[in-house]
């Protein structure tokens, strides 16, 4: 074991032993109540105002229904103060707005209208007041006008003037022709005209007013039908010659799952909409120029993007046997189709120069971006990113843009992340010359980016000093010494102020709860920052106290972060509550996944599930959870160690962890038992069933059951389509090994759940049946959700899972 961990785990058991006499008892009940009435809410949705002297953060230290808006006036004692109504309605939106190039004006749009801030004199002007929903404020490249977007079309509004103006004209219905003259009529109206004088002057009289009338209107944009496509992401050039979009078409015949409601206030059973599963027919988007100069409107082809046509390599098999035999007359092969893919918005430059946009492929396997020449419609390749499992990772972004992507100030150098060396790490490319350099680099994520008001530096949010860590950093924009900004162990959720000289920060550790905490940088007289190296960097001040007196009261324990050796030589990162007195009981929990961790160093969000930790490490059970093949924080082959295998490296990786507990620490292993939800539940399931001889019981919470029943988004990613890689479905859901069971089994799950719906545990139910298997149960919750809200559940659920465990282990 590490020495670092090995010290750590060895304090935190000495302490402990001081206080055991004294620690309070835990109960299920009281861990599982409404955190609010005994723990305390913690500061959230953390923003400053305009001139960085007050920090505004939900908060609810009363206890009340609801969060209310605080806030702390540095000017002032520093102490935390409710923000009336008229001030929380007057306020701008926490998610920002857009600033003009000198920082001067900022534009945001807030229920509905839009609203322009002075910088300097923090004035607000309100710009419009309808019905209509304005949004998506900015700023024209001249700087004269907003562009926003009301009922999917672009306006613009001069901002000395007050000129309203519409630029895009998109009409959701289909552009009706009338017929072309047959032959016969053609050759009958040019008779009638040559043998009649009064015809032939009426007809020169109504071309000439027409001619005069269509002179006289003004210039309208054009009228573009969309055939009841959706329009996305309307945008305006900064020389206002061009506006880009998307259209997308809604897959026709895609089914989509309803969830039966049972206890309603009708009395009847009501249906709630969910979603579609995966496989089921997707949405096509076409991108498109409309050129207002030319007054024309031109889709965007991708037929010489590189690599558009390639496939994935688990279909290049049997795609390539088919596409050897299938010919057409003249003897030659089919050229291979174009694979569907996403658009995002375009990145222009500052100077209106440069356009760039994301494309991503369908099937997950690439992203691209693209240098944009609006005028030919041409697409010039900077960087593809290929990844035969799928594209994602901090900073990536999704099919339609997100993710890091923007300009430097000399207009011609972009900036964005990549995992290429396997890590989401931060790149340039110079769209002019093509030259590309990596800024980051190491066993690391760049998790989070900004760029600073003068375009000289980013500040990073970074794992680097241990994939359970996060902190905040200063970096040159050409890469080099980054300066780190935060000096507290365990997670810095930052918020930096306008001037960009304070943090406000959210931290917490293992066993303590977010708090909000001030770091002032020193500046020189003209609030520059005086700020060399780390060792410049103020420690944080505390401002708010959240917990009460009755969480406080329970010594909480601060897991040792350990380390695992896996059986393929990976190190697996865990958290570990080892009892005073062992005996020899072992529960290892499984987290959730999406794209997650939970062995780290901050206040977890399954902080039930860590109270819960608490209360069986006091009955002597020792506790272990760990970053599985999946988890967040590792890079990308650790992120993509579940391709086409869910049930594979990460199941291995528990059982491998088991191992190490028997080895190292004592534990019984027929006395161990796991539980999660979620991803978690569905891993418990696999193990349950599949590796039956290492787990004595198991509580699967919520669980997928048979991943061709999930959503598309997610399961594509992992499993591609169930139609296309039957293989990877049928060895990755647990409803195929259910005759495996051979331990006890609680299986919870509540029955609105529109995320993993409880069809999955009703089909898997029927199985178990058919297999005429005993030792399980199921716990169905009528009133919940995919997430408990009710402290009842979650009461009688832990209950259950607290049961199952002593009884079996």
């Amino acid at each position: 074991m590490n020495k670092t961990f090995t010290f750590l785990l060895l304090a935190g058991l000495s302490a402990f032993k001081g206080v055991a006499q004294t620690r309070p008892a835990l109960t299920v009940e009281k861990i599982m109540q409404d955190p609010k009435t005994w723990i305390g809410t913690a500061p959230s949705g953390v923003f400053w105002s305009e001139d960085a002297r007050t920090i505004y953060f939900n908060w609810n230290p009363d206890k009340a229904k609801a969060d209310s808006l605080y806030k702390i006036s540095l000017a002032g004692d520093r102490k935390p103060v409710k923000v009336s109504p008229v001030e929380r309605r007057a306020l701008p939106p926490d998610n920002g707005g857009v600033y003009n190039r000198a920082h001067s004006l900022k534009v945001y749009d807030k229920n509905g209208d839009l609203f322009l801030l002075d910088c300097k004199t923090f004035a607000v002007r309100q710009l419009t007041n309808t019905v209509d929903r304005e949004s998506n404020p900015v700023f024209s490249g001249d700087e004269q006008r907003i562009v926003f977007a009301r009922n999917s079309n672009l306006y613009t509004m001069h901002l000395n003037t007050g000129e309203l103006a519409q630029v895009t004209q998109f009409d959701p219905g289909t552009k009706r022709t009338e017929p072309k003259p047959n032959e016969q009529e053609t050759w009958l109206k040019k008779d009638q005209l040559s043998l009649f004088d009064i015809l032939r002057e009426r007809k020169a009289k109504r071309d000439e007013g027409e001619k005069i009338t269509k002179a006289d209107q003004p210039k309208r944009p054009k009228q573009f039908y969309t055939d009841g496509r959706q329009v996305m992401n309307p945008r305006l050039s900064p020389d206002g010659r061009f506006v880009t979009f998307t259209l997308m078409k809604q897959a026709a015949g895609a089914k989509t799952a309803n969830v039966p409601n049972y206890v309603t206030e009708s009395g009847f059973t009501e249906d709630i909409p969910a979603r579609t599963k995966v496989g089921a027919p997707g949405s096509t988007f076409e991108f498109f120029v409309y050129d207002i100069q030319r007054d024309t409107v031109q889709s965007v082809s991708i037929k010489d993007v590189p690599g558009i046509t390639d496939l994935p390599d688990f279909k290049k098999g049997v795609a390539g046997a088919k596409a050897a035999t299938d010919t057409s007359k003249a003897g030659k092969a089919k050229a291979s189709p174009l694979r569907a893919v996403s658009y995002g918005a375009p990145v222009w430059s500052e100077d209106g120069k440069y356009a760039v946009i994301t494309l991503r492929a369908a099937d997950n396997k690439d992203r691209w971006l693209l240098l944009l020449d609006p005028a030919t419609r041409q697409l010039k390749l900077l960087d593809r990113q290929r990844d035969e499992a799928w594209i994602a990772g901090p900073g990536i972004g999704s099919g339609f843009g997100g993710g890091t992507l923007g300009f430097l100030a000399d207009n011609q150098t972009l900036y964005f992340q990549s995992e290429a060396d396997g890590y989401s790490h931060l790149y340039t490319i110079n769209v002019a010359t093509g030259v590309k350099k990596q800024l980051t680099s190491g066993k690391f994520e760049v998790q989070q980016v900004v760029l600073s008001k003068n375009k000289q530096y980013f500040f990073l949010t970074t794992n680097e000093v241990h994939p359970g860590e996060q902190h905040f950093y200063r970096m040159p924009v050409a890469g080099g010494e980054r300066i780190k900004l935060t000096t507290m162990t365990g997670a810095n959720d930052v918020a930096l102020s306008p001037d960009e000289t304070k943090l406000a920060i959210r931290y917490s550790y293992s066993n303590q709860p977010w708090e909000l905490y001030l770091t002032e940088l020193k500046t020189d007289k003209k609030g520059g920052l005086l700020l060399a190296s780390a060792k410049d960097v103020p420690a944080a001040t505390k401002l708010t106290s959240s917990l009460s007196d009755e969480f406080k009261a329970y010594p909480w324990r601060d897991p040792a972060v350990v380390t695992i050796p896996a059986r393929d030589g990976q190190t697996i990162y865990g958290r570990l509550y080892k009892p005073e007195k062992p005996s020899g009981k072992t529960v290892v929990f499984v987290h959730g996944a999406g794209y997650l961790q939970n062995a780290h160093k901050w206040w977890s969000q399954y902080f039930r599930e860590y109270m819960f930790h608490n209360l069986l490490t006091d009955k002597g059970y020792t506790v272990l959870d760990i970053d599985y093949r999946g988890s967040a924080g590792y890079g990308r082959d650790w992120r993509t160690g579940i391709y086409r295998h869910m049930g594979g490296k990460d199941l291995t990786d528990h059982v491998d962890a088991v191992e190490w507990l028997v080895k190292n620490h004592g534990v019984d292993p027929k006395r161990v038992g796991l539980y999660g939800g979620s991803y978690g539940g569905f891993i418990t399931l696999m193990a349950m069933f599949t590796t039956p001889d290492a787990f004595a019981a198991g509580a699967a919470l919520r669980p997928v059951t048979d991943w061709a029943a999930y959503n598309h988004p997610y399961t594509n990613n992992i499993l591609n389509e169930p139609q296309a890689d039957s293989v990877a479905y049928k060895r990755s859901s647990p409803i195929y090994f259910a005759n495996g069971l051979k331990g006890h089994l609680l299986i919870c799950h509540g029955m609105v759940d529109v995320n993993v719906h409880f069809q999955d545990v009703v089909r898997l139910s029927q199985r178990l049946i058919e297999l005429k298997k005993e030792n399980w149960e199921l716990a169905a919750y009528p009133m919940e959700d995919h997430g408990f809200v009710e402290p009842t559940s979650w009461m009688d659920e832990y209950k259950r899972i607290l049961k199952l465990f002593d009884e079996r282990l």
